[in-house]
């Protein structure tokens, strides 16, 4: 494998004045030292210096950094409260324009639901109120996007942080109190800009603030924040369901601001990103970052200083994050081309894969004996906390699971589920009013089943994926575009759903079979294995001829007793 010294150079300098030691490269003859072994990983220099780094998550700065982090986290918190809503669920004999309510979903779908809401908008369960209601927030991520990107360019990621959950609070404040359905529509137009600024720059921020050993727990901890909101939202609408007055549907709302105020107490707490600095001649800064948060306070970390040299190398003081209208670098190169196709593989199929099934429950639940709203919002609590742990489950692994492996697999096992789920639909249908309980209640099952299989295998990849394969100076751009495609994929799923499910009814679950197993073809082809690497050392990777067969390439190092890594085995033919 080319080594890291043989990249692409980009035109500066300045990697005299810093050398990291280098792993001696052998022939293996260390590995008969006692306690020796040989160990296959995608980066030897990174493996060494992580190996003695022995970052411990106990000392003063590792505990900053993950409040650091836990900060991104409620920007992620923030999305998730009021989480767009999802795709409906196909059952036998059933479309939307026959549901007289809709069962629990999002924020906004449990609040339409309740009558004093009605009383005062008198919109109704479903229709074009209600579709404005749900789109105006699309359309204010989509329209904010270009411009968040700008921003978290500019003033640095915690200042988009900050900015986007002032925005956030506004929106609230409109919504919460409004009176018609002109000033809630603005209120929604205005929580989608909030949303999707804080969601451009806090991805970001989590992937350039981690050490590089735990870049996919950190990030892919910042995504399970959706659970974070989402969760939250449906116990407090579950418990205000019971206020008979306009409190019911106000508190739910104005309480959006919570995880807005921590962000705004915490943000200017916690240290800017290392890369942003870097990007924008504040290398000092971004050197005293990596000493303190990743080096233990040791200037002579064998981890900082590769981490601080790749950053040199790697990252340009005068790149495109300059040019705030510039994205040809996203699709120009045959490098930015291969980053793109990540990000866009990652937003259309952590959008389109299924997940959400059920979003409309009534018929199932109501076969089940499950009729009232409370029981209704019961079970859609149970659904978040199951699909939560699932994706806890995966953040715990995220380090050390290859992330094409699991999204493969993941996928396959998303399109078994459904598979499932669709062959109990079918023989409910066939049973027409006569249906059997059991079959139900498995059709209920198969859906719980898949939500935790999809939330192991995309939710803390959603952002792990998309924040690895964008580099510092086009990251930003890069999220926000990610961004638009996950806003469009979504008002499809919100137009497109209903029409598909009144014109075939529960075989609209077998597009999703059927896709599932195309999107883990294409994972197959085309995706890009990340971990094990360093940000920087990525660039070479999708700078190869093929980035998916150079980022499955290993090394073999000799690990001593003591954690140490004593030699890269080289071919002795090699020069």
């Amino acid at each position: 494998m080319a080594e890291i010294d043989k990249k692409p150079a980009t035109g500066r300098d300045t990697l005299k004045d810093h050398h990291y030691p280098a792993v001696d490269m052998g022939t293996g003859t260390t590995a008969d030292h006692v306690g020796a072994h040989t160990k296959e990983v995608h980066n030897a220099e990174l493996f060494a210096a992580v190996q003695e780094a022995k970052t411990s998550v106990r000392n003063k700065g590792s505990l900053q950094l993950l409040f650091a982090v836990f900060v991104a986290f409620c920007c992620a918190c923030a999305s998730g409260y009021d989480g767009e809503p999802r795709e409906i669920e196909a059952v036998p004999g059933w479309s939307y324009a026959h549901t007289d309510k809709p069962s629990p979903g999002s924020l906004l779908t449990s609040i339409i639901a309740m009558k004093h809401f009605q009383s005062t908008f008198h919109t109704g369960p479903t229709g074009t109120k209600v579709a404005v209601m749900f789109s105006l927030y699309t359309v204010g991520s989509m329209v904010a996007a270009p411009f968040a990107a700008v921003f978290s360019d500019r003033f640095g990621r915690r200042r988009a942080m900050f900015g986007g959950a002032n925005i956030i609070i506004i929106g609230a404040i409109i919504v919460s109190t409004s009176s018609t359905i002109a000033q809630f529509v603005v209120g929604r137009f205005v929580l989608g800009m909030g949303v999707q600024v804080m969601t451009v720059a806090a991805p970001a921020y989590a992937v350039e603030i981690s050490p590089p050993h735990w870049r996919g727990r950190c990030t892919g901890f910042y995504n399970c924040g959706w659970f974070g909101g989402s969760i939250p939202a449906a116990a407090i609408t579950f418990g205000t369901n019971y206020i008979d007055n306009d409190y019911s549907w106000r508190i739910p709302l104005v309480l959006q601001c919570f995880a807005c105020i921590v962000v705004l107490g915490a943000v200017f707490f916690i240290p800017e990103s290392p890369r942003w600095l870097m990007a924008n001649d504040k290398e000092e800064e971004a050197r005293e970052f990596l000493v303190k948060y990743h080096g233990n306070g040791n200037s002579q970390s064998r981890l900082v200083l590769l981490e601080l040299e790749e950053m040199r190398e790697g990252i340009r003081q005068d790149g495109v994050d300059k040019t705030y209208a510039d994205y040809r670098p996203l699709f120009a190169t045959h490098n930015g081309r291969w980053r793109m196709a990540q990000v866009l593989m990652i937003a259309i199929f952590g959008q389109f894969s299924g997940n959400g099934l059920g979003y409309f429950n009534t018929v199932i639940f109501e076969q089940l004996g499950i009729t009232s709203s409370s029981q209704q919002l019961g079970y859609n609590l149970l659904n978040s906390v199951l699909s939560a742990i699932g994706a806890l489950s995966a953040v715990s692994l995220t380090d050390k699971m290859p992330r094409r492996k699991v999204l493969i697999f993941g996928t396959l096992a998303c399109a078994a589920t459904l598979a499932v789920n669709s062959g109990l639909s079918a023989a409910l249908d066939s049973q027409g009013k006569n249906v059997i309980t059991s079959y139900a209640q498995g059709g209920l099952a198969a859906y719980f089943l898949f939500n935790i299989v999809f939330s192991f295998t995309y939710t803390p990849l959603q952002a792990v994926v998309k924040t690895e394969a964008l580099e510092t100076t086009i990251r930003a751009k890069g999220l926000a575009a990610a961004g638009i495609i996950v806003s469009a994929m979504g008002f499809i799923n919100q137009f497109a759903g209903p029409i598909a499910l009144g014109n075939i009814g529960y075989r609209y679950i077998y597009v999703f079979v059927g896709w599932d197993v195309v999107e883990a073809i294409m994972w197959y082809l085309f995706g890009v294995e990340a971990q094990g690497r360093t940000l920087e050392q990525l660039e070479w990777v999708y700078s190869q001829p093929n980035p998916v067969k150079a980022s499955l390439m290993v090394e073999k190092v000799i690990v001593q007793a003591d954690g140490k890594v004593s030699e890269k085995v080289v071919d002795v033919a090699e020069p």
